[in-house]
């Protein structure tokens, strides 16, 4: 992993590129926030909001969606991977929430402090550490760095996270004494879009990524591919 002062200029430097600038997204309620970040994790914006708005227009309400099969619900996420697992737990999370309240609604975590609010949101069946950290980053006002494989896969190859680790939680405690939480969301899109337009799991994207001059493994990737590209120019004697 990077020293404390090379990762602030990591951090800096994605935080300031292109890969920051991504759409406002309407406030949830917590409730919404919660099903929004079943689809959001291992998955791009475009996907989940496609995802999420699919919900909302095929079924009549959420009691609907509480009540079908899951290839139903699976049919309404297209482009997901794990539907069925998703669907699932949004299944799972529904019937919870109904049961506990009669009603679709978890508003009153506003009014709880947030250790209150964010323990409330790990009784969930479906909840992970994931769907934890989305809703108290988007909707609770908290300071927490929501961690999928994507972002877990990047945070590695740029130096933000040890690559040895597969904690989770160790790496998101780390990344957010070193994120500011005004740039929490800021920080979570950047490097969704970056495992998106460059840092693939196989044959990443490396020519154009803007971090490529700090990454590692940009580093030892470009230097295949060059010694690649002199061999197959080289001229036969």
């Amino acid at each position: 992993m990077a020293t404390t002062t090379n990762r602030q200029r990591i951090l800096s430097q994605l935080l300031n590129s292109p890969l920051a600038e991504a759409p406002e997204q309407e406030p949830l309620p917590v409730f919404e926030q919660f099903v929004y970040a079943l689809c959001r994790e291992n998955s791009t914006e475009e996907q989940a909001r496609q995802a999420y708005e699919n919900l909302r227009t095929r079924f009549f309400d959420w009691n609907e969606i509480r009540v079908s099969s899951v290839r139903e619900i699976e049919d309404a996420m297209p482009g997901l991977c794990d539907t069925e697992s998703r669907a699932q737990r949004l299944v799972s999370f529904l019937q919870e929430v109904f049961e506990a309240n009669y009603t679709f609604d978890l508003e009153e975590l506003q009014k709880k402090g947030l250790k209150q609010a964010s323990k409330r949101l790990t009784t969930f069946g479906a909840a992970n550490d994931y769907a934890g950290s989305w809703v108290v980053q988007r909707s609770l006002g908290g300071h927490a760095i929501p961690i999928d494989a994507p972002t877990l896969r990047c945070l590695k190859r740029i130096g933000l996270v040890d690559p040895a680790s597969e904690d989770i939680e160790a790496a998101r405690a780390s990344l957010e004494h070193l994120v500011p939480k005004s740039k929490g969301p800021h920080f979570t899109d950047a490097v969704s879009n970056l495992a998106e337009r460059h840092c693939w799991e196989d044959e990443p994207q490396c020519h154009g990524c803007p971090l490529s001059g700090e990454c590692q493994h940009a580093q030892e990737t470009l230097g295949d591919q060059l010694a690649t590209a002199r061999t197959a120019r080289a001229k036969p004697r």
